[in-house]
């Protein structure tokens, strides 16, 4: 029926509209829409919403048609069209990483813009004869994180580790893609060897495992049947063992003054908080998302 009944752009978006009625909301039918249509033509978004009424090419219907199949299933775009956009950058995404998301651009402007705001204020002036800063992000998937900081803060020395040997070959592509040099390092945080101990970061950056059971049953199936469980799950008895682990991890390889960045769960925002303040973690500052969720935090360790 597809290949028979589109001619144009506009089949294209009328036939998605009905194909993904069951599986994604109007307004997600019509996004999907659009960067399908951009990615099969070449064309801009503009110029598909200015002439609809454009011609549509056998081999490009057949395309439109294998991937509203796939869109069908709930498989993500993203894993479908084998790239995501984060930040600005293009990455590679496939089963083994979690795919970026919005409010993780959202922790990422917040480190830089603490970042150079405190080098405006010259309390992180790095002068010649010192070593540039050192970053680690822990859990670090595709390198999303971690590769679009080295790219806005190239001074500064970048590592990320994972535990998972899979997603960091994608992270060492995204790193190639990308044109940028961090250190990855396969180790978990839960039992973390001597490969990443005591080093002194400036800063330590986690976007941890920390959807429960509970919130599994009010997610949507694209993101619990096709991204890596191990990369989103905790247990229901014990949701802050990731920010227990890189709390004392941090506590042991922080440098003085050195600042702690957490994506979290909303729904544990304050008892993460406490957690910090239990571990002697000073200025510890509770972020919403444009949303207007608590989904992100931010702490001082202070050494003296």
């Amino acid at each position: 029926m597809f290949l028979c009944c589109v001619k144009t752009i506009k089949d294209v978006f009328a036939i998605y509209r009905d194909g993904l009625a069951g599986v994604y909301d109007k307004q997600e039918i019509e996004a999907l829409t659009l960067l399908v249509c951009e990615e099969i033509s070449g064309l801009s978004k503009a110029s598909i919403k200015a002439f609809p009424e454009k011609e549509v090419t056998g081999e490009q219907a057949t395309k439109l048609q294998n991937i509203l199949e796939q869109l069908q299933t709930g498989q993500p775009i993203q894993y479908i069209l084998g790239y995501a956009e984060f930040y600005g950058l293009k990455f590679w995404v496939n089963p083994s990483v979690l795919i970026p998301r919005p409010e993780t651009e959202e922790l990422v402007e917040w480190i830089l813009d603490t970042w150079q705001l405190a080098v405006s204020d010259r309390q992180w002036a790095v002068d010649n004869g010192q070593l540039p800063y050192q970053l680690l992000d822990i859990g670090t998937g595709s390198g999303c994180i971690a590769i679009s900081l080295k790219k806005n803060l190239p001074q500064a020395q970048v590592s990320a580790i994972d535990i998972s040997a899979t997603a960091l070959e994608t992270a060492k592509q995204n790193a190639s893609l990308n044109n940028v040099d961090v250190n990855f390092i396969n180790a978990d945080i839960l039992n973390i060897g001597s490969g990443i101990a005591n080093q002194q970061f400036k800063v330590i950056i986690s976007n941890p495992p920390y959807v429960t059971l509970t919130d599994k049953e009010k997610m949507h199936s694209n993101v619990t049947d096709f991204e890596p469980h191990t990369a989103l799950f905790v247990p229901e008895n014990d949701p802050l063992i990731f920010y227990k682990a890189i709390a004392d991890f941090a506590a042991n390889n922080l440098a003085d003054n050195g600042l702690l960045f957490f994506e979290i769960n909303e729904s544990y925002g304050q008892e993460t908080v406490q957690l910090l303040i239990d571990k002697n973690f000073s200025n510890v500052e509770l972020r919403k998302d444009m949303s207007g969720r608590n989904r992100m935090i931010k702490a001082i360790l202070i050494k003296h």
